[in-house]
């Protein structure tokens, strides 16, 4: 007898735009659920940038992704910054608003006095008690600001802190622990999460890296994860006189998405349901079909998903 298998709900399926598409784009109107932007690049009142995200806002949702609030910042939010990002959210109406857990912005003491220092980078903060306290506190002034719920998402981080008087917590407790007390939403990248895996394995840690990556997200409470991003890495080789360990992957986002990351995505998926979730490529960025390519190979997987996980 012939019994027919339950439709799975499709996820929304977004890619990056990046300036390289903008009027192919424009022209094409690819289906798409929608586009993800970094919210930095739109801070001015005007011009022509602030002219095409408003066309492409006029055809598709568009979520907001910044890369500079510096969320886990000691030294607090920069004010600015949260003003310009309100304002464009004023003016876009975005569907999604995210950024990083990470910080960038401190303060050096020296002797003339104090000065806020940028990174411009997404440096790693310390799962711990104290480092919980300053992530909530800017979360939630974020949330005053803009009025709306906002989406965190996890880092790959090529350093860590090894202070041994610090009791620190594992990655996704402390993610829960994050959503749970600001009622944030957590958006999971997770080719973030295997370039983590694989550094570690490159340091020495024993096990898989894809099952690693599961047991990751399957610490995760699904009710928190809201969105999911997707990317490709590279490995960065050591010099002809540098020791073979000495190899970094880097969270590059600048080929596709590899195999592993693939059946990482799946596991995602059956464990969080049919969120967005979409594809970024910011460096070498390929020829839109390239992209649409990825997004579609992404919607392909997520409506096939099996009710367990791809790790095996």
């Amino acid at each position: 007898m012939f019994v027919s298998q339950p439709k799975v709900q499709p996820a929304p399926m977004g890619i990056g735009w990046r300036q390289a598409h903008y009027a192919e784009l424009l022209e094409r109107l690819p289906g798409l659920d929608f586009l993800e932007v970094h919210s930095e690049n739109f801070f001015a009142q005007g011009g022509a940038a602030m002219a095409v995200l408003e066309q492409g806002r006029a055809h598709y949702p568009v979520s907001l992704h910044g890369v500079g609030l510096s969320l886990g910042s000691a030294a607090g939010l920069d004010p600015w910054h949260l003003e310009q990002l309100a304002a464009l959210v004023q003016r876009i109406d975005p569907v999604r608003v995210s950024d990083h857990a990470s910080f960038a912005r401190g303060t050096w003491r020296h002797l003339g006095g104090e000065k806020t220092l940028h990174a411009a980078a997404l440096l790693p903060i310390p799962f711990s008690a104290e480092a919980l306290d300053v992530l909530c506190s800017n979360v939630q002034q974020v949330q005053e600001r803009l009025q709306r719920r906002f989406r965190v998402e996890n880092i790959s981080a090529y350093v860590r802190w090894a202070d041994p008087t610090e009791r620190a917590m594992p990655e996704p407790n402390f993610l829960n622990l994050l959503a749970r007390r600001t009622g944030c939403s957590l958006l999971v990248d997770v080719n973030n999460i295997y370039v983590n895996a694989l550094n570690a394995r490159i340091q020495g840690c024993q096990g898989d890296p894809v099952q690693h990556c599961c047991d990751w997200l399957d610490a995760m409470a699904p009710e928190h994860v809201a969105e999911i991003h997707l990317a490709g890495h590279c490995h960065v080789l050591p010099g002809v006189n540098e020791a073979a360990s000495n190899e970094i992957v880097i969270d590059d986002h600048g080929s596709q998405v590899c195999a592993d990351v693939w059946k990482i995505y799946q596991h995602a998926i059956a464990r969080f349901g049919a969120v967005p979730s979409l594809v970024e490529w910011d460096t070498d960025v390929p020829a839109l079909d390239v992209l649409l390519a990825q997004s579609q190979q992404a919607c392909d997987l997520a409506t096939c998903v099996p009710c367990v996980g791809a790790c095996p």
